[in-house]
């Protein structure tokens, strides 16, 4: 299940269930193809470091924040690296 929430309005405003052999990350560029998100800020888990859900938020003129995790390799030691040099500034 992918569920859409917005903070403002303390409420869900849509939710989509996965078909049963797919998974969260083939359901929520979905969602984000019905809302007008302009100006918006999304957050995401670490799901969202997938290029086609970041892409979609890009493409609605969005702005996006998102979960890094250890298991993404470069990206995660490139951010670390990034806050460690600039700390040291």
């Amino acid at each position: 299940m992918v569920s859409v929430w917005c903070n403002a309005n303390n409420m869900v405003l849509g939710q989509i269930k996965t078909d049963d052999k797919s998974n969260e990350i083939i359901a929520a560029p979905e969602p984000l193809n019905l809302l007008n998100i302009i100006g918006c800020t999304v957050t995401i888990d670490a799901m969202g470091c997938q290029t086609e859900i970041r892409a979609k938020i890009i493409e609605k003129e969005a702005d996006y924040l998102l979960a890094v995790k250890g298991n993404q390799g470069h990206l995660f030691d490139n951010i670390k690296e990034t806050f460690k040099n600039t700390a040291k500034e």
